[in-house]
């Protein structure tokens, strides 16, 4: 089974950087999309943004644009979210997913498998 795991949460002032990672373990695709979803707490979960296998197509959630970017390197089947100049509504809990195919959806139930989450937290 596809397990994707995230990495690289943490505690940060505003301002700041954090660059998360989402490795993407026994992958069932020889292609495939990572989306990035984030859950604030008392509020639903939203879409960041996500990126196809060849990089070509990619979305970022409006908000986010221009602060966070989203990387691959294939290779090594990780994905990451680059996440500058956060605010503190940037905090939330972070989760990758995975979805086999060139599609690039923007809603979560559009991927297969998801991880378990990695907190980020901004303090003004």
């Amino acid at each position: 089974q596809v397990q994707p795991v995230e990495s690289g949460g943490g505690l940060v002032q505003a301002g700041g950087s954090l660059r998360l990672a989402c490795s993407i373990s026994r992958r069932a695709s020889a292609r495939y999309t990572v989306g990035w979803f984030r859950q604030a707490p008392g509020k639903e979960r939203a879409f960041v943004g996500a990126r196809g296998w060849d990089g070509h197509l990619s979305f970022l959630e409006d908000s986010v644009k221009g602060r966070f970017f989203i990387e691959r390197d294939n290779a090594k089947n990780t994905a990451y979210l680059q996440m500058n100049s956060l605010k503190p509504e940037d905090t939330a809990t972070y989760y990758c997913a995975y979805r086999s195919g060139h599609a690039v959806p923007t809603k979560w139930a559009d991927f297969s498998y998801w991880g378990q989450g990695t907190q980020v937290t901004v303090s003004s």
